[in-house]
């Protein structure tokens, strides 16, 4: 049986769960002592009982790889555990690793993680666009063969994102010269329904007017957007660069972590079972949150 494209998986999931993204960051200053000394172990055994308490609640996951790799070689290895049980629980892997390079060195990073013989399981992987276009096509070429995604920063929600993001290339914001230059690139990636594109693009829900900008310009490619909880933007605002569709607002992914995976209160618990009720009751009021502002049916998917 032919593997669906990953913009079609993408928007199942969505259209089952809805929106939200959780992103697993093991800050080691922020991890519950519950999962033990600060290191690979327990950056392990956090993500995977995050990955338990997103089962069934959420189809999309996003680790952050640098918080891994700050543990080295057995850092890494927590990673691609992690992964691995997000993958065997249905979950799809969003590698949040920006990677960017030129070349055979491009082409090795997507190797490494887009390939079928990639060895840190994930569906799609974040990339900075800075040196061209001609770095994105490796990226693209790998995703193609496996039937994955992969996801361009454009917008990003950082303070400093506007130092070059928003400065003007012939009367065009630099973030939205990037998006209309990678829509060739997107149509190499859509999905079955031909709406949407597998080529994702990060924009973040902390400017809204621009996230419209970039829909302007990238109608089919999914977005990331980051920005929502934490960093102050609301349910409305992340998808503001989002479409009709079939049953409410979609054409994305809203990522929360700290909101959701820290908590107040979490760091505090003394029982798997008082950290595991806080986690899914946070992941099931950011997902209700925001199927609402979606228009999606007011059922929530951990009950079903």
């Amino acid at each position: 049986m032919v593997k669906p494209v990953f913009a079609d998986r993408l928007l199942k999931a969505t259209r089952e769960y809805g929106p939200l993204c959780v992103g697993i960051d093991p800050h080691e200053d922020m991890l519950p002592a519950l999962f033990g000394p600060v290191g690979a172990a327990s950056i392990t055994r956090w993500g995977q009982a995050v990955v338990e308490q997103c089962t069934g609640r959420v189809g999309i996951v996003k680790p952050q790889a640098a918080l891994f790799e700050r543990w080295g070689s057995k850092g890494v290895a927590a990673l691609e555990k992690v992964c691995e049980a997000a993958t065997k629980a249905g979950l799809i892997v969003l590698l949040d690793a920006k990677r960017g390079d030129i070349g055979s060195t491009a082409a090795g990073y997507a190797r490494g993680y887009l390939s079928s013989s990639a060895c840190c399981k994930c569906d799609a992987i974040t990339v900075n666009p800075y040196m061209g276009v001609e770095t994105i096509e490796p990226f693209v070429e790998e995703a193609e063969k496996a039937r994955k995604g992969v996801i361009v920063l454009a917008r990003t929600s950082n303070p400093g994102a506007a130092d070059f993001q928003a400065a003007t290339n012939d009367g065009e914001p630099v973030f939205q010269r990037v998006a209309r230059s990678l829509q060739p690139l997107a149509e190499r990636l859509m999905s079955k329904e031909g709406k949407w594109s597998g080529l994702m693009l990060v924009v973040g829900a902390t400017s809204p007017d621009e996230a419209r900008k970039v829909r302007e310009v990238a109608p089919k490619s999914l977005f990331l957007v980051p920005g929502y909880g934490a960093q102050g933007a609301s349910a409305g605002e992340a998808m503001s660069g989002f479409r009709r569709g079939p049953g409410g607002m979609e054409g994305g992914v809203v990522n929360a972590s700290r909101s959701v995976t820290y908590l107040p209160g979490t760091d505090e618990a003394e029982t798997a079972d008082q950290w595991d009720e806080a986690i899914a009751k946070a992941i099931n009021a950011a997902q209700n949150d925001l199927r609402a502002a979606a228009g999606y049916p007011d059922d929530e998917p951990s009950q079903r």
